[in-house]
């Protein structure tokens, strides 16, 4: 097996691109696993090819994937060894693969888009020579709840059709550039990639959404979710604010997230604490502290939010900043 090293820091300003290539199948089941989430890879082929090219910034992980025919699954036994949630975004390059989850199948022709939930089993099948950019992200780097989207899990969005035209065509310049992917430039190209995909989620929502039942319990959430993302900085946003801009009581406020199952105090610090996270790892603002990355986003008592940090990301801001 020819295989440079599969993960490198991923605060090293000038890194290579990370090769691995493995020549049977024994090696690419091992190789696939190592690099994404555990997963069972199959195949009947006698002899086997695959290689894989890739970039990890942060908890984002950007891999182009070359190889011959075989099939993925996550099944509920691998999803039961992992803690953290992740979103996997593939982006079909050359080939064809059908993606299945959540009762769904998605037929996937270059250009195509789907993404699918790694906390939930799904299948992953190419009959034939393939090239495919995947796209990994933990669930929280989205300002869209994972219930939402759930709803477009296997379905293909088509790389020529609305947002499509405009993502599918940024995400291949970063399976061609990889190399251009390094320090300040790829962090934040890695993060402009995670938001242009929460934007285009969005608009396949309000897509889907029946016209026929406009004031939904959803589209007031899904309104109320963008106001607060918009505010985060405010250290004085609150339930009683937020009810009061959206004209219903705090009440209908707690109903509202009660039925999403989540709070809205826990989502606003889980929003907070996402963009503390992001701007603790991003090169730019290495000359802040602490302390002004977290006042920036709404935190004004540094030693709480040292201890709310440590309990979401399992070390203090200060440690998770030297990577």
């Amino acid at each position: 097996m020819t295989m440079t090293t599969v993960r490198l820091p991923s605060n090293t300003s000038f890194d290579p691109v990370q090769r691995a290539q493995a020549n049977s199948f024994v090696e690419w089941r091992t190789l696939v696993s190592d690099s994404f989430v555990p997963l069972e890879v199959r195949s009947d082929a006698s002899e086997f090819r695959g290689v894989l090219r890739s970039r990890v910034l942060d908890e984002l992980s950007i891999v182009e994937v070359t190889a011959n025919g075989h099939q993925v699954l996550r099944t509920p036994a691998l999803i039961a060894r992992s803690e953290r949630h992740y979103f996997k975004l593939n982006l079909q390059l050359s080939g064809h693969g059908i993606l299945i989850q959540d009762n769904r199948e998605a037929t996937l022709r270059p250009g195509d888009l789907a993404v699918y939930d790694t906390h939930r089993p799904y299948t992953l099948a190419f009959e034939q020579d393939f090239r495919t950019l995947v796209l990994m992200f933990p669930h929280d780097a989205l300002d869209l709840p994972a219930d939402s989207v759930a709803q477009l899990t296997a379905r293909r969005m088509a790389g020529d059709e609305g947002l499509g035209r405009l993502i599918s065509p940024f995400m291949a310049q970063l399976a061609e550039n990889l190399d251009a992917l390094s320090g300040t430039t790829g962090h934040r190209l890695a993060y402009n990639a995670v938001d242009l995909i929460a934007t285009m989620f969005e608009n396949e929502l309000s897509i889907r959404r029946d016209p026929t039942t406009p004031g939904t319990h959803a589209d007031l959430l899904t309104s109320i979710r963008q106001y607060i993302e918009a505010e985060l900085g405010d250290p004085d946003l609150s339930p009683a604010g937020i009810a009061a801009a959206h004209f219903i009581s705090t009440r209908q406020l707690h109903k509202v997230f009660h039925e999403a199952d989540t709070t809205v105090s826990s989502w606003i610090r889980m929003r907070r604490l996402e963009r503390c996270r992001r701007d603790l790892r991003d090169p730019i603002l290495g000359d802040r502290s602490v302390g002004t990355v977290a006042a920036r986003w709404g935190f004004l008592d540094a030693a709480h939010f040292s201890r709310i940090f440590r309990t979401a990301f399992g070390e203090p801001p200060s440690t998770y900043r030297r990577g």
